[in-house]
């Protein structure tokens, strides 16, 4: 099975004033497409310096017109936040609009705090999830949409807008164990994790005997995101990765410390050597990387490398030139030794 190359990217705010920070990453995007990644999947955040895209739809609108092959996504759209029927119409034209490049991450958010901000009980926000997940799809593959569930109730409303994608674009989750892999699998979704190569195993061995497809046609994909600098040595990699990943840290904390309370399922260091020891992260030259990244392939089994290319307040040189050197020199020499599907 081959190995795809994808985006994942939270737009924390960086050094730069709004204006130029979004440009620069769509800048950045448009490198993306010219480099050859498959595709570029966007997180939602909120009411926080980790999320400067928090609506992911208008963002992806921007992406849908400055690039021509890179397909492009939410990893997550926070479900319980959204009326479905106004999600399922941002969903159509962004498919409509990209020539069908569309990809549909769904979840229920991982912050309770930024859930709570929006007046959702973060106690219901799974069987709101649930519920939103179900009324999108449906809504998706047909051209009129009735519901009645505990939290939506929709009774004959036209749908004047449908994917190109039929009966629905790819569908993207969030995966934290086995169990929820395996959930994921048996409708349809890719996933990806944020785990050190070895834990990856086992949520390989829940997914794909449970794989059943859905959606539009594609290869399902099994991933993990790593944070990546490159450079022309180890030594200035590394530097600037520390000093990226501080910043990045404190937005991702920034809510937690607000309301002096831990993080919700999971757990990172406060510097990025704990991701560099146990692998989430990544820095050094290409032939570095290049060696780093092969070993995790084979320990892990994964079919879909997530690159974190863009965290902090790495500038868009800093960040070119990591997208430079990894698809001149890393791409082209990695691929998984162990298929996936076995």
């Amino acid at each position: 099975m081959a190995l795809t190359f994808g985006i994942f990217d939270h737009v924390d705010r960086g050094a730069a004033p709004l204006a130029e920070f979004y440009e620069n990453r769509l800048k950045l995007i448009e490198a993306y497409d010219q480099h050859g990644f498959y595709v570029y999947l966007v997180a939602e955040h909120h009411a926080t310096p980790l999320g400067m895209a928090p609506s992911p739809s208008v963002f992806l609108s921007a992406v849908a017109q400055r690039t021509k092959r890179l397909r492009f996504g939410p990893l997550v759209y926070a479900l319980p936040l959204y009326n479905p029927l106004r999600l399922i119409e941002e969903i159509c034209m962004l498919d409509q609009m990209s020539g069908g490049r569309f990809e549909f991450g769904v979840g229920k958010g991982i912050s309770p705090i930024e859930t709570a901000y929006y007046g959702v009980d973060p106690a219901q926000s799974e069987k709101m999830f649930a519920e939103a997940y179900d009324v999108v799809l449906r809504g998706l593959a047909s051209r009129t949409l009735s519901y009645a569930g505990e939290f939506y109730r929709f009774h004959e409303v036209p749908l004047e807008l449908e994917p190109l994608q039929k009966p629905h674009p790819p569908l993207w989750y969030g995966a934290n164990n086995p169990q929820s892999a395996a959930r994921a699998a048996s409708r349809g979704m890719s996933v990806v994790a944020n785990m050190p190569a070895g834990a990856l195993r086992p949520i390989g061995d829940a997914y794909w005997p449970n794989y059943k497809p859905a959606g539009a046609p594609v290869a399902p994909k099994l991933g993990m995101n790593r944070h990546l600098v490159l450079a022309e040595s180890d030594e200035e990699a590394v530097a600037v990765a520390r000093r990226a990943y501080r910043r990045w840290y404190a937005s991702f904390m920034a809510l937690w410390w607000k309301h002096d309370r831990p993080p919700v399922g999971v757990s990172y260091p406060p510097e990025i050597d704990g991701f560099l020891a146990d692998g989430r992260a990544v820095a050094g030259t290409p032939a570095t990387v290049r060696a780093t990244l092969q070993a995790q392939l084979e320990a892990s089994g994964v079919n879909y490398l997530g690159c974190r290319l863009a965290f902090g307040d790495l500038s868009l040189t800093e960040s070119l030139r990591s997208v430079e050197l990894f698809a001149r020199e890393v791409m082209p020499n990695l691929e998984p030794r162990r298929a996936a599907a076995e």
